[in-house]
């Protein structure tokens, strides 16, 4: 083991971690008043409800021995993180059990991305339920295709082996996985009362540019640390990682302050988030300068794709299908285009004399995990709607998501607080006085 490399893995799980807190700001500040709270909690809940079924089977299924075909790890192999305390678990140079911190965040913050989409509408009880559904069928399935490669005796994911589709950090496995789940959910749950004829204005930008913020600071955890170790490849993916997303940023701004006559702190925030999205799974594969283009070309493709929910019609509540889906398709497409073999993934996309193969590699995983994601989201969104109702009732939604699923309000100044725990605490204390 090298003490290097596990310090800076540990230290990437921390900043990953602190994404998911950072992506509920985020998602926070973008929905109205009597919103947010339910927003941000959709968040936390899958901080808590994910890493419970990583620990106890998630980590297995996404790593363990494979079962047949590519598509799942043996769910009993490690379950409950079985045998890998000892001294000899070793992942590389790093211990196992420091692998299975990072990977777990992964998992973490790609179900939370998929609550932006239904922001506003849905049950809380339901999407937990969901969230645990949807983590042991899809995304612990689809982390084995693409992170698991083989190894000695050890069988991974066809992604990764038999394809040989790159994803460095996650475009496919979270972005693609996340972008596709939110847009069946959205077309499950239909869309919120009064869309798209009322304004659904962000109640607090300077919420969303404080997530945006924590966003990119993770992220350098997301992308450097996906080297799993600290050395040129993280550097490479590092500097790569914030020439994409400050050139996101400024086409996201340019193409508004073009089209609409003013740049926004929405955009710049959304652009950053776009940038971060499309270099994940090139960050090790293209140049700095391919960076910068891969990024610029994410701000304007994911800035342009959020209006098309207006034309097709489906209310994808925060805009992850315009940023996470084709931000996330974009980025792993590029690789195909833009890879080069100077960087530490040696291999040439077309644009530097490696012809098609790569491309059409990419493609067959970015879109291979866009049908899985989709197909099976829908069915899990639709039976959970069916039996115990994922849609909130439309009375319910025009009072307010936060105080009817959480008896709270982020904004309550009549009871000093945003919680009803303070008026029964003073209710307590007044019947103890004697009279």
């Amino acid at each position: 083991m090298d003490t290097g490399d596990t310090a800076w893995v540990m230290t990437s799980a921390a900043l990953v971690l602190l994404m998911t807190p950072g992506l509920a700001f985020f998602y926070g500040g973008m929905v109205r008043t009597k919103s947010v709270l339910n927003m941000m909690m959709m968040s936390f809940s899958a901080l808590g409800i994910v890493t419970v079924l990583w620990v106890i089977f998630g980590y297995s299924m996404a790593f363990g021995d494979d079962l047949g075909g590519g598509l799942v790890g043996d769910p009993s192999q490690y379950f409950g993180l079985k045998g890998l305390m000892s001294a000899d678990a070793v992942f590389g140079t790093i211990p196992t059990l420091a692998f299975v911190g990072f990977q777990a965040v992964f998992a973490i913050i790609t179900v939370a991305l998929i609550s932006g989409a239904i922001a506003d509408r849905a049950k809380f009880g339901a999407w937990c339920v969901f969230v645990v559904i949807w983590a042991a069928v899809v995304y612990f399935p689809v982390a084995h295709w693409v992170f698991d490669f083989s190894g000695d005796e050890h069988v991974g994911g066809w992604i990764a082996n038999n394809l040989k589709a790159l994803d460095f950090a996650g475009g496919t496995a979270v972005h693609i996985n996340a972008g596709a789940a939110g847009l069946a959910l959205a077309l499950v749950l239909g869309k919120r009362v009064g869309w798209p004829k009322e304004p659904f204005r962000p109640h607090n930008l300077p919420f969303v540019m404080l997530g945006a913020g924590l966003l990119w600071f993770g992220w350098f955890g997301f992308n450097a640390g996906s080297a799993l170790g600290a050395n040129t490849l993280a550097a490479v993916a590092w500097v790569n990682t914030i020439a994409a997303t400050a050139a996101a940023l400024l086409g996201w701004l340019i193409l508004e302050r073009f089209r609409d006559g003013h740049a926004t702190s929405l955009g710049a925030a959304s652009g950053v988030v776009a940038g971060l999205v499309a270099i994940t799974p090139a960050a090790n594969s293209v140049s700095p300068i391919g960076a910068i283009i891969i990024g610029a070309l994410a701000g304007v493709l994911c800035a342009l794709a959020v209006g098309l929910k207006y034309k097709l019609g489906y209310d994808d509540s925060l805009d992850v299908v315009g940023v996470h889906l084709v931000g996330g398709l974009w980025g792993t497409l590029a690789i195909g285009l833009f890879a080069t073999s100077t960087s530490p993934a040696g291999v040439d996309g077309l644009f530097f004399g490696g012809g098609v193969d790569q491309l059409w590699r990419q493609a067959v995983g970015a879109f291979a995990v866009l049908a899985f994601s989709f197909i099976l989201t829908y069915i899990i969104g639709f039976a959970i709607q069916k039996t115990i109702g994922f849609r909130l009732d439309p009375e319910s939604e025009v009072e307010g998501i936060d105080g009817h699923e959480h008896a709270e309000s982020a904004y309550d100044s009549s009871t000093g607080g945003g919680s009803v725990r303070p008026v029964v605490a003073k209710k307590t204390e007044e019947s103890e006085v004697p009279a």
